[in-house]
This record gives C-alpha cells, structure tokens and sequence, in this order.
C-alpha cells in the first residue's frame, strides 16, 4: 500500500456555517495504479490532489503514506516525505520565473542531494526527451504555455518520484502534445510509478485503471 486517506474532512468556515470541500474521504492507492479523478468544477479535484501532495491540510481523518501518519507529522518531515517521493504537475505550471529552464529542472535534483555530473545528466536527458535542448537558457516568461508545461511535467519526472501528482495534465497542451504526455505517464506506471491525475478528458482516463468521481467533496 502506497497511501491510504480513512475519513478525510476538509471545511472552510462562511458565515459561521463549515462549507466542505472534502467530507469524509476514504481512498487506498496501492504501487502501480493509475488513478483518474474526476467531478465537475468545485467538486474538491484539486483539493484532494493537494492533500494526498501533502500541500493542504484537512480537519479530520487519517492520512497514511507509506506507513507514515502524515497527520501526526511536523511540516519539516512532511515537507521532507513528499520531495523525497512526489513529484507535482501542476495546471499553473508553478516554475519559478528567476531560474532557465535548466535551472528549474534542477530544483528537485538539489533537494535529493544529487553530485553535479549526476544533476548534469539528467537535465540533459530530459530536456531531450520533451524535446526542449533549444529552451534550456530561456526563462519562464519566453516560453509559450505549452512549453512552459513541458518544462513543469519534466521537473515533476527528473527525481523519479514514486508518486506523479497531475492536474489537468494536458489543459495547456495541443493534441498531439498531450498524447505524447500520457504516453509518457503510460510508460513510466509501467515502470511501477504511481499517477493520480485530475482530468476532464474521457480520452486521459482510458490511460488509468481507475477512475474516482467527487461530487460536492464526496466520492460517488
């Protein structure tokens, strides 16, 4: 078992009545699955994203990841467990806008320790594999959505996660693109990482081997 949530709340208070974003989540994620979660806007996609990436908080429940009760956790250990395992593909690409391209893909290798020549190769190997070698130098702000979505999905893939969290994956990509992307999640579940995503798109989930509907922050 990669994670469990047992009984997971989550409530903003307004005016002095608890709106649930999440209500009473229980959901097992095992190695090698591929899960698909899906719900019209505000049903808690992203909120539920957010907790299993150990970004949000929640107000009841359990949250076990593997066999750490990331409940009881202080935010430094937390902050440790998911940038030692997770890897974010976010919808708003969250680079960071003073570092190349180079230099962000290098972000998660710094955290892990990586030595240079190590750090290196890897940037190389991915900025040839999403076909991005010619960007490496350019910033954030010169590059189209696209590539700035290339970039943010090659970041989440550079330190081997055991865990790919994606929200709406493809949302800034072309067709082709996007097919490309989820070829690429296909290969490396294949390899055993396991990838939550968020998607609108009937096609994205025919990759995954489940799909988890949210309705009003509950699972139906």
């Amino acid at each position: 078992m990669l994670l469990q949530l047992n009984k997971i709340s989550k409530w903003v208070q307004s005016g002095g009545q608890k709106v649930h974003l999440l209500k009473d989540i229980d959901l097992w994620v095992h190695e090698g699955d591929f899960i698909s979660i899906m719900g019209p806007s505000g049903s808690g996609k992203t909120t539920l994203l957010n907790v299993l990436g150990m970004l949000d908080d929640f107000n009841e429940g359990e949250y076990t990841f593997l066999d750490e009760s990331v409940h009881k956790l202080k935010e430094k250990h937390r902050s440790n467990l998911y940038k030692q395992y997770i890897g974010f593909v976010f919808q708003s690409y969250h680079l960071i806008d003073e570092l190349t391209v180079k230099e962000n893909l290098e972000m998660p290798l710094l955290y892990k320790k990586y030595g240079g020549s190590e750090r290196k190769a890897r940037v190389a190997d991915m900025l040839d594999r999403f076909n991005i070698v010619g960007k490496k130098d350019l910033f954030p702000a010169q590059l189209s959505g696209g590539q700035q979505q290339l970039v943010g999905i090659a970041r989440a893939l550079i330190a081997n996660p055991k865990l790919i969290l994606a929200d709406e994956p493809t949302g800034n990509l072309n067709s082709k693109q996007g097919e490309e992307i989820m070829e690429t999640f296909k290969e490396l579940n294949d390899q055993g990482v396991t990838i939550i995503q968020v998607t609108h798109s009937e096609k994205n989930t025919s990759y995954g081997s489940r799909i988890i509907n949210l309705l009003d922050g509950e699972i139906v």
